[in-house]
């Protein structure tokens, strides 16, 4: 039996892209690094299907929900892409969960999952926490 991690991050949707509209309970956010940020060096965007870059997960004291990881706690722990899901809305803050192995296979298996819109080969991506 292996033993399941459980991340949880804090999604800021921003308003100057498209606010709290793409958010919705169980959507699948596409994390993608961003190494060459010019405000942080350890930035992950956050992209979903319909609407690509709604925002960014939280890296500060001040943003980060109270038992969420921040973006730079995430940052070793997730490849350059990989897939989260929404479990908590308010306003423009979302809370997702990083899928889990087990969790990242379901969506893989399922060919209407958003994965398969917000990866070109999604199949390749490893699990790597």
């Amino acid at each position: 039996m292996h033993k399941v991690i459980i991340l949880y991050i804090t999604v800021l949707a921003s308003n100057k892209l498209h606010g709290q509209k793409p958010l919705a309970i169980d959507g699948i956010v596409k994390l993608v690094k961003e190494p060459e940020n010019k405000y942080d060096t350890e930035a992950i965007a956050c992209e979903m299907r319909y609407f690509g870059k709604i925002g960014y997960v939280a890296n500060s004291t001040h943003t980060v929900v109270k038992g969420c990881m921040s973006a730079g706690r995430v940052y070793d722990k997730i490849n350059d892409e990989y897939f989260a899901k929404i479990k908590f809305i308010k306003d423009t803050i979302a809370i997702a969960k990083i899928l889990d192995s087990d969790e990242f296979i379901a969506e893989i298996e399922d060919p209407e999952s958003d994965v398969h819109y917000l990866s070109e080969n999604p199949s390749e991506l490893k699990f790597n926490y």
